[in-house]
């Protein structure tokens, strides 16, 4: 047995988010609980050409309300505007806005997206082919990077500390914020702001689309009549630091980042290894970081995507780990509602997964209309419960087998860890 020291614990202290449901996390509590679905036409773009027309689009988004101070946003993508509105939320609740000068050196930034500015350059080049609309002028392109997002965010609040952007397709917000854990306990830095941020744009719903995965109504996991995902947007930012670090500067402690697990099953392109292996070593890494064993686990926020392989892969994968007890674990995918927000989802779930801890209920699986024999488990279809879990494991599964499992806790003076 061992107590992990206050520098090796990583402790979360502001959330962020802006997505198809809210514009702020106590919004966002308030949606999942009451089981509010985002998914509707899409209108920021014509879907005219596509098999399907609804996503989880942020409406109604006004960024200069939502990034304060006035901050120059010329030049910036929707990806990093969204990804700026929802980090001041975070900082605002970490009570680090603005960020101390002491701070800076020792606090960076790590974020996971994957189309990063892509639908300023459609605009750009629909311009530019077309010879219509706005001039199309080459500095228009300047966002497109999905880089562009990290760079904007420590150039904007003058952060020195480790910088970097995870592309590992759905799983790079969940993985951005294991990367943020390891670097605050390897001593790399004392803060990190981490998570992820994904706008829609027409290239990934063309591609999706293409590949027949959209559900063209909306996306019903774990149902039987289940028919494909439904593509969104969103940001979801974490503010981590080290426990010493947060109890210096006397923050209130959200939660506990307690450990995560990565691993790839060198399978498919975009099919999911149906035999579960990765899903299952990646939920096992995470437990084995966290020094817990499987029955310490109150609630999974599945990865639930809607598409008949996956979440009949994720069941299996669940089963596996978690034996006989798995039948009695409330298993939900908050992707119902929210929509699958790609290189953001795991990062959105994470603020989901610690809303579950702080506001002490599990959140609901909508849209589940029709039994599936294959996918038996608790999906708490029912409607949100009341019931405050300790310890969260929230899933992220991506396409080429990326898969990124992190586990949270409530936060515990003098917490033990096993081993």
């Amino acid at each position: 047995m061992a107590i992990e020291n206050d520098e090796k614990r990583v402790v979360v202290t502001g959330l962020g988010t802006v997505n198809a449901v809210a514009g702020n996390p106590r919004e966002f509590a308030a949606a999942l609980r009451n089981g509010v679905c985002g998914i509707g036409p899409i209108t920021l773009f014509d879907t005219a050409a596509f098999r399907t027309h609804n996503g989880a689009q942020v409406k109604d988004f006004r960024p200069r309300e939502a990034i304060p101070r006035g901050l120059p946003l010329k030049r910036m993508s929707r990806s990093d505007l969204l990804a700026l509105a929802a980090t001041f939320q975070a900082l605002v609740q970490a009570g680090l806005d603005p960020v101390p000068e002491a701070l800076r050196e020792e606090m960076g930034v790590v974020i996971g997206g994957g189309a990063g500015g892509l639908l300023e350059a459609e605009d750009f080049f629909r311009d530019y082919l077309l010879k219509a609309g706005r001039a199309a002028r080459f500095s228009r392109l300047s966002p497109v990077s999905c880089a562009a997002t990290a760079n904007r965010l420590t150039t904007q609040l003058g952060l020195y500390g480790p910088k970097a952007t995870i592309m590992t397709a759905c799983s790079s917000g969940a993985t951005a914020v294991g990367l943020g854990s390891d670097l605050i306990r390897s001593g790399a830095a004392r803060a990190m702001i981490a998570g992820g941020t994904e706008p829609l744009c027409r290239m990934t719903f063309a591609a999706f689309n293409a590949l027949k995965a959209v559900d063209p109504e909306y996306c019903r996991p774990f149902s039987g009549n289940r028919a494909g995902l439904t593509l969104g947007e969103a940001a979801g930012i974490l503010i981590l630091e080290s426990l010493a670090a947060a109890k210096e500067r006397g923050a209130r402690i959200l939660a506990e980042v307690l450990g995560y697990g990565v691993t790839c099953d060198a399978h498919h392109m975009t099919a999911p290894d149906v035999g579960a292996s990765g899903a299952v070593r990646a939920m096992q890494a995470a437990l084995a970081d966290a020094g817990l064993p499987p029955e310490s686990v109150d609630y999974i926020n599945a990865h639930g995507t809607a598409t008949p392989p996956n979440d009949l892969m994720e069941t299996r994968a669940i089963k596996e780990v978690f034996g006989p007890r798995s039948r009695r674990i409330p298993v939900s995918s908050t992707k119902s509602m929210h929509g699958h927000t790609l290189g953001a989802a795991g990062a959105l779930e994470a603020v989901v997964s610690i809303l579950a801890v702080t506001e002490g209920f599990i959140p609901p699986t909508i849209n589940c209309e029709t039994p599936d024999p294959s996918c038996d488990l608790d999906y708490v279809t029912e409607g949100a419960r009341s019931i405050a879990p300790d310890v969260v494991l929230s899933n992220t599964f991506a396409f080429g087998g990326n898969n990124t499992t992190v586990i949270f806790g409530r936060f515990r003076e003098g917490r033990v860890r096993r081993g």
